[in-house]
């Protein structure tokens, strides 16, 4: 393998991975062999832990580098701070202005740029997935949390912080509830799968995991079928909701409880088509992720290795 390879490393509120990406050429996008490394992370985890967890997978990382390590790419969970490198993640409550950018610069020995998650997750399906080719397209991920980014006529869409495009946090109201307080109306805590397998528990339902919930779906359970419905009702208004902004062409779904049932994507399409107030030229087009569980660390490369479009 040769050509550039740049430090992809991707942190979340449950791992941290890292790995080298092959930056241009024939093998743009390819994961270096033997550079691909995690350690957990977690709600307990302090700046001293999560700083040695960091540290030993990318250094572990760097010593399989084929080539010259140009640079570094991190995606992060926020909310973070763009113009100092920190980050203050919500699902890691100890973590606050952890300078994330400055500690992967360190260890690389390279310029490093750090972004939001979700905006990676759509800087990579623009890249190397399902959204290529597309003016304006959501990339999102539908798993423990909700996340995404925005690709708006070309270009990333970061915004002054670094925080635009967060779906998840996007307020949705059923339209039988008339609360007026915003706990518990978000994407997020609405249709994720930890949300989704509560609600289906406050209906009297028994399982405890959304893979619970995919097996009581194939059995015929009602509640398992209207809890997964009523997220993906829930991800079309949302969606719904973004392209009224920004008049989107194309949205990626990936996220392990995006295949919760197999017809997921076809309930959230046909649930974007009902919320959608404006008349279109054209439908928007849901589409599942074109990148598996690589996006993140993907989106992170591409950070480096597509700056032309940041």
């Amino acid at each position: 393998m040769t050509g550039d390879v740049i430090l992809a490393v991707d942190l979340g509120g449950t791992k941290v991975e890292s790995a080298l990406v092959v930056a241009d050429g024939a093998g743009a996008g390819a994961v270096v062999p033997g550079s691909r490394h995690r350690l957990p992370t977690g709600r307990a985890i302090g700046p001293e832990a999560l700083t040695g967890a960091i540290r030993s997978v990318t250094t572990r990382s760097l010593q399989a580098a084929p080539a010259r390590v140009f640079g570094a790419g991190v995606g992060a969970a926020g909310p973070i701070d763009l113009v100092r490198g920190t980050i203050s993640p919500l699902n890691m409550p100890a973590i606050h202005d952890f300078p994330l950018r400055d500690l992967v610069e360190d260890t690389a020995g390279a310029p490093t740029t750090l972004r939001l998650d979700g905006t990676c997750i759509a800087l990579a399906e623009h890249w190397l997935g399902a959204t290529r080719g597309a003016t304006t397209s959501l990339g999102m991920v539908v798993s423990t949390g909700v996340g995404g980014g925005l690709i708006v006529d070309g270009r990333l869409l970061s915004g002054t912080t670094g925080n635009a495009g967060h779906i998840g946090q996007v307020h949705v109201v059923e339209p039988a509830d008339h609360r007026t307080d915003r706990e518990g109306t978000t994407l997020e805590e609405t249709a994720s799968g930890p949300a989704t397998v509560a609600w289906a528990r406050r209906q009297g339902w028994r399982g405890d995991r959304g893979e619970d919930l995919a097996a009581a779906v194939v059995a015929g359970d009602p509640i398992a079928e209207a809890a997964t419905r009523r997220s993906a009702e829930a991800v079309g208004q949302a969606i719904a909701s973004v392209s009224a902004l920004l008049d989107l062409d194309v949205v990626a779904i990936g996220g392990g409880f995006s295949r919760v049932r197999p017809d997921y994507l076809d309930l959230v399409d046909a649930a974007v088509i009902r919320w959608t107030v404006l008349p279109r030229t054209r439908p928007i087009m849901v589409r599942p992720s074109g990148l598996s569980t690589d996006g993140p660390l993907l989106g992170a490369a591409a950070l480096r290795a597509r700056a032309d479009l940041l």
